[in-house]
């Protein structure tokens, strides 16, 4: 598959930034949507169904916690978070809402190219799993009789 099939979300607020992402990622030869609220972002993740979303967490409706939970609840898109907050605790929080990775900003733009392929390839080799042990029949039972 080649970066030209793959679809990115960005969910960031500041049109800078949202264009700067835009650039960077289309250069790469990805698909690029824009949403510059929590709200648009849902409604073109619903609508989209993009292969990665990068989502900012200080949203001017909503918290990008918020959208991250939301998104969680319908699909399982890779979700890298590029925020401004830099403490641990922010960190913690957003991936433990569902968010698979965090840059800080200011944000490399190698850096962040490589964890978008990063996370591209992980969604990728995800879909290529075999099915889970809980959903496979149980092995049959051996049962030894002594003499």
């Amino acid at each position: 598959m080649t970066e030209a099939m793959f679809l990115v979300l960005i969910v960031e607020d500041d049109a800078g930034i949202r264009g700067v992402l835009r650039m960077l990622l289309e250069s790469q030869h990805y698909r690029v949507v824009e949403a510059e609220s929590a709200a648009r972002g849902i409604i073109e993740a619903r609508n989209h169904r993009p292969d990665l979303l990068v989502v900012d967490l200080g949203l001017p409706d909503r918290d990008g916690l918020a959208v991250i939970r939301e998104i969680r609840r319908f699909a399982p898109t890779p979700v890298l978070v590029l925020s401004a907050r830099t403490m641990e605790v922010d960190k913690i929080a957003a991936l433990d809402a569902g968010a698979d990775d965090y840059v800080a900003k200011p944000f490399s733009a190698p850096e962040l190219l490589a964890r978008v392929r990063a996370g591209l390839r992980r969604n990728a080799q995800g879909g290529e799993q075999l099915p889970i042990l809980a959903t496979m029949p149980p092995a049959p039972t051996i049962v030894t009789l002594s003499p």
